[in-house]
């Protein structure tokens, strides 16, 4: 793996319900290689193993056989669990289709809390958020809650939100999947704009053909496998 890879998976194997009449092979092999400031698109119908496929990726869950190296580091499966979470924490960010945002701290506060669990001081997590903010066009919803905010509102702050802590590694599974086509569309430039603005290399999972298309590349799910879409 070259020195530029956020994101190395090598080898990815994994199945439910191994050894049993209803064992399902979501994962054959699956190999893949994600730069800094790259924005890669994964479409996969529904039940095809994309969800799997991104919480492997992201330290959420072990694949059955293979490497995870994030940032040139690799990553231990079962064993050094605490290595895994200290490099999740640092390096990975995760967008939703649903927003996850706590409904009782206001749209600012859910970006400085995830800060403030790393370390970071509270004027400089806030400093950091009125900046998140003001790159998706939030600058003057900071103080709302998030039942205060449109569905669209509510999107753009849990992106910021995961973004945080400027991690290395962005991956998102149907992030616009909730919200209508227009809001979809401005949504999706915001992310854009994020990404690009902080070099991190991203893997987003989507059913949006148009979207998929604006993007750097994009990957297809098929059989178990990655091919080029």
């Amino acid at each position: 793996m070259s020195d530029d890879v956020m994101l190395s998976l090598m080898g990815i194997t994994k199945t439910y319900n191994p050894g049993k009449p209803n064992a399902v092979e979501v994962l054959r092999g699956v190999d893949l290689e994600l730069k800094p400031g790259e924005l890669v698109a994964l479409v996969a119908p529904s039940g095809s193993g994309k969800s799997t496929l991104l919480h492997i990726a992201g330290l959420l869950d072990n694949a059955d056989a293979g490497a995870v190296q994030i940032g040139g580091e690799a990553v231990p499966q079962v064993k050094g669990e605490g290595k895994r979470t200290a490099l999740r924490r640092r390096e990975v960010g995760f967008i939703y289709q649903f927003h996850h945002l706590l409904p009782e701290f206001s749209a600012e506060e859910n970006i400085v809390l995830p800060q403030l669990a790393n370390g970071v001081s509270e004027r400089d997590a806030k400093a950091r958020a009125a900046h998140l903010l003001a790159l998706v066009g939030l600058e003057h919803r900071g103080a709302h809650r998030p039942a205060a905010l449109s569905g669209g509102e509510q999107q753009r702050v849990a992106f910021c939100r995961a973004l945080a802590n400027a991690p290395g590694l962005l991956l998102a599974d149907e992030p616009t999947g909730n919200l209508d086509p227009a809001t979809s569309d401005q949504v999706f430039d915001a992310l854009m704009a994020l990404v690009r603005d902080s070099g991190m290399a991203a893997l987003i999972a989507t059913h949006n053909l148009d979207l998929a298309a604006r993007m750097d590349r994009v990957l297809r799910l098929e059989a178990g496998r990655l091919v080029p879409g």
